[in-house]
């Protein structure tokens, strides 16, 4: 019975997803502090988790460096209990960082090679190699998963890794909206006009996050009609960057430390010793979970430090006050995100636990003290944003049709442009600020500040806005406030070259956008001018630019004249505004065309009119914090990589191959041991394959070991072609049986249809369904299959089990494709037939056919018609089911049941060594192709 909700859920996923024919897998990763997380959708799978090589569904964020050698995951935590300043975890909380970043500084004491989005790199790509190897095909889009606290330097340096592990990026994700939309998507029926506010509580490693999220139904204009779908839209985020259960942990690895050290069992300090503070965290890390479902727990740690072993009880009342101040921060960033939204726990109909760190009993206790609502825990915590993420990659990509699920995220960190003004009357300019995209606006969204007192060229500088919501501490691990310095030139030259007593400025335009990553962009700058023209202006315009089109098109230019600007007539409707238009010089806003000076002309005249000019200005930006990778920085770091990839992929082909020959080595010894295959080998084959086998045993556990690739190989196929023929005659013997069972049920039943098919025959008065020739052919197939059935066993029946076999299982195959080929011809023929009409009943049958209401039929002497009907066969057997039914029904032909086909034999050799062989399934099922004959009647 568990299979089946299983079976639903799957049908349920699949009803998500409409695969195009074109369609390629997508994947989604949750790279977090600890683990990482994969997802994929791929044609005909609906979202799943990627597995990693150890079959699990999650794998740690470490990587590992030793003699030369780079691994990941469970392999790298092992080599970082043992080596622990060869090894890297924790990544993400580095990335996009400074070195002067406090957080940065607790890194800084072991030395790297590498940088950050370089080793994050490495893992992006980790992660699209476990996800090719579950869809079975190549992936390159991903939707990458961050936390949403990340600022636009980290968020630009998570795209530089991915850049570096070829990925393309369909989107930056945050945390808790794929958790929202996860949540939200098997759940859209709940959804209507009316909003619900759910909250989503998130404690994962290093940090932890309250959002309040609304659900509703609206109303999108998606492929150009209107259409209603649910919308969640991110409301409020509170969030506390260090707390988490990385926190708890290393309060538990200290307390394990101070509890070795008290013993006075050796000199040495435990934390002096990184190998033994790794052990006690690997530990810690044990232990805390554990005690999240036990009330106490022994630690125990073999050889802590200088040989010595450690083991101590633990209660889950002593890891309680070791964390009492990090218990009492759970409630603070429900507080922030309360506040961001405007909202009260009034209105929350449910708040849902996400991530490890909800697990431990203490934080429900906790949380459920401040909500006062029973805590949701009905989504799973580790997959739900993987899941989401997934869904959203395959709505971003191309090969896929999904339910439309609109996502409004919100700017966390407000943004705002600071730029100087000169002030009348003073040598000091003044300090202008414009905030560009406020604290929890949505987006994606796009943005335009118009700069209408400029006549030189100026810069501006983006920064972070009032940040008076955050703590402190919060604050400085936001690193830099200024994102970045843009340079305007060139403006006092476009001014200049628009001169006139007819053309007004509208000032300087600067288009921004926050893209779906949450990455602002500078879109481009340009001068915006008006120019009063009249009809005869305009029309000489539009007949000069309709003469370059056409001289275009012999010309094959297309390319705009340097400096030309660009013209767009303004119309009564048209707004000129992009997003929302920013005003940022503060003065009044441009005049618009006088209408009175327009207007008052004489009866008659030609009234003038308005075009638009834009002039490009050159826009130089300089991005702070991490600066970018050059073209050569980022070949250099590529190279990096790939070298590291091939020297991997070698390292698997040795792994590959040194596993396949001690496979075969060991599977050769435990064969020689049964009694199918002592029966089958002569004493000279056991004694060679004995010998041989352990020849290659003792030389892959001496100098075998470091050999290279060729000579695992080699060997492999040498004792692959020793024990060919003794495996032959092996599967032979056990397959043959079989074979021989269906290709007698087949001469059965091909026996008794042809007795069938003959009877039918010679009852049909003229037109039999089969010619006497097709019937004899078959006759005499079956006879000298029969015929070479009895001899074929005979022979091989004199054989000896060590003789090679003469009836093999190719040779029936090959007999069973002759009958099934004959067989098959004759049951076509039978589904097609149709029994010949006589003249009277085509006369009878074909004016009733033809004659409709208010049609006139040409009708000559013999009262046949002579309108030629179209459609050939379509009405021909229109006409045929007209017919008065005969009193003579035609015979069905009367087999008997169909024997039961055998199992299809497995073949164990690795190599297919018949590949245009008829498939055995299509053998064997041949009788259940002449089964279907029953129900086949002649019309």
């Amino acid at each position: 019975m568990a299979a089946t909700p299983c079976l639903f859920i799957a049908m349920g996923l699949a009803a998500f997803f409409v695969p195009e024919t074109y369609a390629v897998a997508v994947m989604s990763v949750d790279l977090g502090s600890e683990w990482m997380k994969i997802a994929i959708v791929s044609p005909g799978v609906p979202m799943e988790i990627a597995l990693n090589k150890e079959s699990k569904r999650k794998t740690p964020v470490t990587i590992a460096f030793r003699d030369g050698e780079r691994t990941f995951g469970e392999d790298a935590t092992t080599v970082a209990v043992r080596f622990p300043k060869n090894s890297y975890s924790y990544l993400l909380d580095l990335l996009g960082k400074k070195l002067d970043n406090p957080v940065v500084k607790l890194f800084q004491k072991s030395e790297t090679q590498y940088s950050v989005e370089e080793l994050v790199g490495m893992l992006l790509h980790q992660a699209q190699e476990f996800a090719q190897d579950s869809a079975g095909q190549a992936i390159n889009d991903a939707v990458i998963i961050v936390p949403g606290f990340f600022n636009q330097a980290e968020r630009s340096a998570m795209l530089q890794a991915a850049d570096l592990a070829g990925l393309k990026v369909l989107q930056l994700m945050n945390d808790y909206t794929a958790v929202a939309l996860n949540y939200g998507i098997f759940r859209r029926k709940d959804f209507n006009e009316t909003v619900q506010y759910i909250m989503f509580y998130d404690m994962g490693a290093t940090s932890t996050t309250a959002t309040v999220v609304s659900y509703q139904l609206v109303k999108t204009k998606e492929r150009g009609f209107v259409e209603t779908n649910p919308q969640l839209s991110v409301l409020g985020v509170g969030y506390d960057r260090f707390l988490g259960g990385l926190e708890i942990q290393l309060q538990l690895r200290d307390y394990l430390g101070r509890k070795f050290n008290e013993l006075k069992k050796t000199p040495n300090d435990v934390f002096k010793n990184p190998r033994a503070l790794a052990k006690l965290f690997k530990e810690a890390g044990r232990l805390k979970n554990v005690l999240s479902a036990n009330a106490d727990h022994y630690a125990q740690v073999e050889g802590l430090l200088d040989d010595i072993d450690f083991r101590m009880q633990v209660t889950r009342e002593t890891l309680e006050e070791l964390n009492a101040d990090l218990f009492e921060r759970v409630k603070l960033p429900i507080e922030q995100a309360l506040k961001a939204s405007g909202l009260t726990m009034d209105v929350i109909n449910q708040v849902i636990l996400v991530g490890a760190g909800t697990r431990v009993p203490k934080v429900q206790e906790k949380l459920t003290e401040f909500v006062q609502i029973e805590l949701g825990k009905n989504i799973n915590t580790d997959e739900a944003a993987a899941l989401g993420a997934a869904y959203k990659a395959a709505d971003l990509s191309n090969g896929f049709k999904v339910k439309k699920f609109v996502t409004k995220d919100s700017v966390l960190f407000p943004i705002q442009v600071v730029f100087e003004r000169d002030m009348e009357g003073t040598s000091t300019p003044k300090q202008v600020k414009r905030t560009l995209f406020g604290y929890t606006n949505p987006y994606p969204q796009k943005k335009l500040l118009t700069f209408n007192k400029h006549q030189d060229d100026f810069s501006f500088n983006v920064n972070y806005a009032d940040l008076e919501h955050l703590p402190p501490i919060e604050i400085e691990a936001l690193g830099s406030l200024n994102i970045s310095s843009v340079q305007l030139t060139g403006v006092a030259d476009a001014l200049a070259k628009n001169q006139g007593p007819n053309i007004e400025s509208k000032g300087i335009k600067v288009h921004f956008s926050m893209d779906e990553s949450g990455i602002l962009n500078l879109v481009n700058v340009e001068l915006v001018l008006e120019k009063t023209v009249t009809d005869e202006e305009l029309e000489e315009s539009t007949l000069s630019k309709l003469g370059s089109t056409i001289s275009k098109l012999f010309t094959g230019s297309d390319e705009k004249a340097e400096g030309a600007s660009e013209e767009k007539p303004v119309s009564s409707d048209e707004s000129g505004k992009e997003g929302e238009e920013q005003k940022t010089d503060g003065g009044e806003q441009p005049n618009k065309v006088d209408e009175e000076k327009v207007n008052t002309t004489k009866t008659g005249d030609k009234k003038p009119k308005v075009v638009v000019l834009k002039e490009p200005i050159t826009a130089k930006e300089e991005r702070q914090g991490v600066l970018p990778l050059g073209e050569g920085q980022l070949q250099d770091s590529l190279k990096k990589i790939e070298t590291l990839n091939v020297f991997d992929q070698k390292k698997r082909r040795r792994e590959v191959a040194l596993n396949a020959l001690e496979s075969f080595v060991f599977d050769a010894q435990n064969k020689l041991h049964t009694d199918e295959y002592q029966k089958a080998a002569t004493k000279d084959e056991v004694a060679q394959i004995k010998n041989t086998c352990s020849e290659v045993s003792d030389w892959l556990y001496d100098e075998g070991e470091d050999a290279p690739v060729e000579l695992y190989d080699q060997k492999l196929s040498e004792l692959r072609t020793l024990t060919g023929a003794l495996y032959r005659r092996v599967r032979e013997n056990q397959e043959r049986p079989e074979a021989l069972a269906v290709l007698h049920s087949m001469i059965n039943s091909s026996t008794n249809f042809l007795a069938g098919a003959r009877n039918v025959t010679a009852q049909a008065t003229e037109g039999g369904m089969f010619t006497p020739v097709e019937l004899d052919t078959l006759d005499r197939v079956i006879k000298e299959t029969k015929e070479w059935k009895l001899k074929m066993e005979g022979e091989q029946a004199a054989l000896t089990p060590t003789e090679n076999p003469k009836l093999t299982v190719k040779l029936i195959t090959e007999k069973m494709a002759v009958l099934d080929r004959e067989v098959k011809y004759l049951v076509n023929k039978a589904k097609i037939w149709r029994p010949k009409k006589s003249k009277e009943d085509t006369k009878d049958s074909e004016p009733a056919l033809n004659k409709t209401a208010g049609e006139e039929e040409t009708v000559d002497e013999e009262g046949v018609v002579e309108e030629v009907l179209e459609g050939g066969e379509q009405e021909a057997e229109e006409v045929t089911t007209s017919t008065p039914p005969s009193t003579e029904e035609p015979e069905i032909l009367a087999l008997p049941p169909a024997e039961e086909s055998v199992t299809q034999p497995q073949d164990h050799t690795t190599e297919q060594e018949h590949a245009n062989e008829p498939s055995w399934l299509s053998s064997a099922l041949i009788v259940c192709t002449i089964h279907l004959l029953f129900v086949l009647t002649p019309a």
